[in-house]
């Protein structure tokens, strides 16, 4: 019962998150500056990831650290189709499903070859507007991708303020 509540609990503060997390426009600039960011915050984890921002399919911002695969670029465009379709960040569905007891496949009908569940494709949204892009993570545990692309939109934003 406590994991239930707190899965509960963790999907709320996703939807804050997201609902935090808008920007008033974004443009090929704000690309390059946040993905840059990411790449100074996750100097920390001591971890190779991808790093991918698109902007309505179109790839703004791309960049694979040494030891990271192509296997990386896989998760990248499956968690991508995920914000894509749903509208809500990858980790959200899967918490959320995780939380009704359901796979993607049961839920939704969709192949998970084409879409990945896990924390780290974050919608990119504009207030007023919607989502109109993805900012994504690959390579930490999942809630750690998820942390690390939140926390950096969070920061940005401030900093643009």
């Amino acid at each position: 019962m406590a994991d239930s509540i707190e899965l509960k609990q963790l999907v709320e503060k996703i939807l804050e998150q997201e609902e935090e997390c808008q920007f008033t426009s974004f443009t090929s600039e704000d690309a390059l500056d946040l993905g840059l960011k990411l790449v100074d915050n996750v100097k920390p984890y001591r971890k190779s990831v991808v790093i991918d921002i698109a902007l309505n399919g179109h790839q703004l911002f791309h960049y694979a650290m040494d030891c990271t695969s192509k296997d990386n670029d896989e998760w990248v465009r499956r968690k991508n189709n995920t914000v894509n379709r749903f509208g809500h960040s990858s980790f959200y569905i899967g918490r959320y499903l995780a939380s009704q007891g359901k796979t993607l496949e049961e839920k939704y009908f969709v192949d998970e070859k084409d879409y990945a569940t896990h924390g780290g494709a974050f919608p990119l949204k504009i207030k007023n507007v919607g989502v109109v892009g993805t900012i994504t993570v690959s390579g930490l545990a999942q809630q750690d991708d998820h942390n690390l692309v939140a926390n950096t939109i969070r920061s940005y934003l401030i900093s643009k303020q």
